[in-house]
Parts: C-alpha cells; sequence; structure tokens
C-alpha cells in the first residue's frame, strides 16, 4: 500500500527525541516508571492551548511536586499541600481543579498501587480497543470523595472532570488516549511504561492536526470530532499496520503543527510530505469588490 509505505517514512523522519518540542520530552527525564506514570498523567491532563503555555503549566506543577512526584502524590494532603497548588492556573484549570487531581491520583496509587493496575482493574483484554477500559477509568476516578479540594458544596461539573471525559458520552479523549500512547507504547519518543496493555487496541489522540491530516487522507467520513471520529481515524490506520496503529500519531500531528498540511488553504499540498496522496479541499472563489446580492423579499399583497 502506497499510502502504508509513506506514513512509514513520515515516522521515520519524526522518530528520534530531539525532532519537536512536545510535552513528552518532560516526561523522559524522569527515570523512574512510576514518576513516569504520574508525571505523564498530569503532562497529558493540561496538554490543550498553546506549547510554550503548556510545557509553562506542566514546569510549574512539577515544580511543586519536586523531584520524586509519585511519592508526592501517595503522601499529598490537601490541607498541607493545598496552599502550593491553589495558584496555579492553566487555561480555565484552577488550583483546586489539580488538587482535586492529585487526590484522585493518591486514590488510584493507594488502593491498585499504579495507575496501570487501576487501569486494568476495568478493562477486557479481548475488547478489541480501549474505549470500554477508558470509560470504566474515568468513571470510577470521578467516584473519589473532593470535598478536600471543593468544599463541602460540589459544583456540579467540577474542574477536574476536563481530566476524565467518557467515550460513552462521545467525547474524542484526545488527552487521555494520548497518555495512553507514551505509557503503552515504546520508541524513540513514547515511553512504553506500562505492559499488559496491547498498543493494537490503542486509540488515536485526536487533535485539531489529526482531524485536519485525517480528513485530507480520506482517513474518515466524519465532519464532527468525537470519539466515532477518533475510532475510525484509528480504523483506518489500524488497517495499515494491525499491531501498532498509532505509531503514526506524532509524525501526523507534527506535520499538522508545521503547517504543512494544505488542506483548506490556499498552498495546497505544496509543501506536504504526503503529496499526491491527500486531497485538500478546494477554497472558494470569491471575486473582489463585488457582494452577494441579498435576496429580495417579496411582500404579500
Amino acid at each position: 500500500m502506497v499510502l502504508g509505505a509513506r506514513l512509514d517514512d513520515l515516522y521515520r523522519t519524526f522518530d528520534h527525541v530531539d525532532s519537536a518540542t512536545d510535552p513528552v520530552h518532560i516526561v523522559r527525564r524522569y527515570p523512574n516508571a512510576a514518576d513516569r506514570e504520574v508525571v505523564g498523567f498530569c503532562a497529558a491532563a493540561l496538554a490543550f492551548g498553546r506549547v510554550s503555555s503548556v510545557l509553562h503549566s506542566i514546569e510549574s506543577l512539577l515544580g511543586v511536586m519536586g523531584p520524586d512526584p509519585a511519592e508526592f502524590v501517595r503522601d499529598f494532603e490537601p490541607v498541607r499541600d493545598s496552599a502550593r497548588i491553589e495558584p496555579l492556573v492553566h487555561r480555565w484549570i484552577r488550583g483546586r481543579d489539580l488538587v482535586a487531581l492529585l487526590i484522585i491520583l493518591k486514590r488510584m496509587l493507594r488502593t491498585a498501587g499504579s495507575l496501570e493496575e487501576f487501569f486494568l482493574q476495568g478493562d477486557d483484554p479481548s475488547a478489541p480497543d480501549v474505549s470500554s477500559a477508558l470509560d470504566a477509568f474515568c468513571r470510577r476516578a470521578l467516584e473519589t470523595d473532593l470535598r478536600e479540594a471543593y468544599g463541602r458544596r460540589m459544583p456540579a461539573r467540577p474542574g477536574v472532570c476536563y481530566f476524565f471525559p467518557r467515550p460513552a458520552q462521545g467525547s474524542a479523549c484526545k488527552r487521555l488516549n494520548l497518555f495512553l500512547r507514551w505509557m503503552v507504547r515504546r520508541d524513540a519518543i513514547d515511553l512504553g511504561v506500562w505492559t499488559r496493555v496491547s498498543a493494537s487496541r490503542l486509540i488515536v489522540p485526536l487533535d485539531t492536526h489529526v482531524i485536519r491530516l485525517g480528513r485530507c487522507l480520506g482517513l474518515t467520513t466524519y465532519s464532527t470530532p468525537g470519539w466515532k471520529m477518533a475510532a475510525q481515524i484509528t480504523s483506518a490506520l489500524r488497517a495499515i499496520n494491525p499491531v501498532d496503529p498509532v505509531r503514526f500519531d506524532f509524525s501526523l500531528c507534527h506535520v499538522g503543527m508545521m503547517q504543512a498540511c494544505g488542506y483548506g488553504r490556499p498552498q495546497r499540498d505544496q509543501q506536504c510530505p504526503l503529496r499526491g496522496l491527500c486531497h485538500p479541499a478546494p477554497r472558494k472563489r470569491t471575486v473582489r469588490g463585488t457582494a452577494r446580492k441579498r435576496p429580495s423579499i417579496r411582500k404579500k399583497p
């Protein structure tokens, strides 16, 4: 398959540590697997917005957590430690939402021993993908008592819920799938910390760039982002590589970040490394100096 060969070439282009600035490089600084789990989840949870803002927010949180993040989470006491967390802000996420996140992660570590084990407790390894496991993971996470973060009068939907979206509710779960990619896959980019989840069951993290490339390459027929689109793009990639369908995610995403994809742009596919395989939509032509006439409205006699 021509597309598969070109995607493999693109994958090899980006499969080295210094290929692009990415939050996963922060996670790689920690040699301990337990720390990589915790830092990876926090980094993926905050991976929305400008890259510079994302990296700054992750570093600010890690600055509070210190050199042993997993140990910090296990011993986290909201009464003692919240004062250092609450000033942190990332877009609409407030400090108390991060406090709630740490309370949830603490419960996972205390009850299951690791985030992987907590995930596996809701997983059926015979399922074709991780959708049901992710759904159970998020549902069980939000069963945690969070009054120490939000007080007795809990908000109807506290901000921490943003970190735990559910496939059953249609969410693409981009940041959770990103976390799973980091934890499950192993190459120059991804860390392979987890050993009991198959890479073949992962779902592509659906962001703006993957949506653009997915539509341009004909990997999806959906126009609205959500779990169905993510699953369809993954299914198309799984047909190319059944063992490791999301191996192409990092390279596809960064083609979009480099503005090389011409989908819906005047340049079309002139700068695209997948040129000839993609089909960017033609732009609507407008004539300068002319305006559309408004349709006349007949008055009823």
